[in-house]
């Protein structure tokens, strides 16, 4: 494998055939030693963690998959914290969907004279710029389109998707007595398709149960069992 990539929670290598190799890693983003999964800086290592982020992962690409949304996955191997993908073009230098269900994290803290914690938001869908040096600024349709980032029939499709899949995820929580309040996604074209890529795990989403945050850890076990 050809290494091509080093991210905070992640490495990327190019596989002969034209595949990719994801690696997951122990670390979290948070600050002061605390995850939150809205911060863009590791703040922790949690061992195991590599391997709890691909196991939820996997499940919810293949809930995800089953459901008709196009994804990059292909296969797995849990043990060495590995996920194999097709590859897919990133829009611009790499832009996340964030999808709310309940107002939390940096929504407070830019809204916070409207909204307080746990109000209701109803899937509202945001969309910020993977720019730490930024601190991953919010960014709008207009500027998206005016910036050559997507076209508007991109956007479209992966607002589309983006409030599709947080759906299917919220009542699959939903069953386990778990509360969805956001999660992040991130899409790519594949062969002129838009797919979800990058992971689906607790580094990626917020969620509550009886009032209070699941830590990343805790989460897998809460929906997928024990290893």
């Amino acid at each position: 494998m050809k290494p091509i990539y080093e991210g905070k929670t992640k490495n990327v290598y190019e596989n002969p055939n034209g595949t990719l190799t994801l690696k997951l890693k122990d670390d979290a983003t948070g600050k002061d030693g605390v995850f939150d999964p809205g911060e863009n800086a590791v703040g922790l290592s949690i061992e195991g963690l590599g391997r709890e982020s691909l196991r939820l992962s996997v499940y919810y690409f293949e809930l995800l998959a089953a459901q008709g949304i196009p994804t990059h996955y292909i296969a797995s191997d849990i043990a060495a914290a590995t996920m194999d993908v097709r590859p897919a073009v990133i829009f611009g230098k790499g832009i996340e969907f964030v999808c709310r269900r309940k107002a939390d994290g940096s929504f407070i803290r830019r809204y916070g004279a409207y909204t307080k914690s746990g109000d209701d938001l109803d899937y509202l869908a945001e969309v910020t710029l993977k720019d730490d040096a930024r601190q991953d600024p919010p960014i709008t349709k207009e500027a998206l389109v005016t910036l050559k980032i997507l076209t508007e029939a991109d956007y479209k499709a992966c607002i589309t998707l983006t409030k599709k899949a947080a759906k299917i995820i919220a009542a699959d929580l939903e069953k386990k007595g778990l509360q969805l309040y956001d999660l992040k996604f991130e899409f790519g074209k594949s062969d002129g398709e838009v797919i979800l890529i990058d992971e689906i795990s607790a580094g990626c989403m917020r969620v509550y149960k009886d009032g209070k945050i699941v830590p990343p850890m805790e989460l897998g076990a809460l929906i997928l069992g024990g290893a």
